[in-house]
């Protein structure tokens, strides 16, 4: 695959389509099924509570593959992604209520780099509280 935007139609500046993800207990569960990671903080309540947690939280590595998916969603191909990395600054709490959380994420051009690169700053959020910090990805573009 190849990116299907073009290095020419952007400039520093040029935001990415925001999205929105819901995140709920049976999102965690099939997420620890996948990776393998099954510590209890991210399903069961009590033993999070317990170990200071307000409740059972989302998976650091699942907030931040949300995320990127902005990115990948924008240049329609994942392999168009040179470098990612985050910071986690708050967990996203998901509480049993049905509704759970969702993370909201905005992505925009912070710089213009060379051989058709380009640097994505990413924002992701969950209840009005930044939950990924220093979010970059460098990505190459048609």
């Amino acid at each position: 695959m190849t990116a299907k935007i073009s290095y020419s139609d952007v400039e520093v500046g040029t935001e990415l389509p925001a999205q929105t993800f819901p995140v709920t207990r049976d999102t965690l569960v099939r997420y620890a099924g996948a990776s393998g990671d099954f510590n209890p903080i991210h399903w069961n309540e009590k033993f999070a509570k317990e170990v200071g947690l307000p409740d059972v939280i989302a998976h650091g590595m699942f907030t931040m593959a949300e995320a990127i998916r902005v990115v990948t969603d924008w240049t329609g191909d994942p392999g168009a992604v040179v470098e990612y990395g985050v910071r986690f600054t708050k967990p996203v709490v998901v509480p049993n209520d049905g509704q759970g959380a969702v993370i909201e994420v905005a992505g925009k051009v912070a710089a213009l780099l060379d051989d058709n690169t380009v640097r994505v700053d990413l924002t992701a959020t969950c209840a009005g509280q930044k939950v990924l910090g220093m979010s970059r990805a460098v990505v190459r573009l048609a």
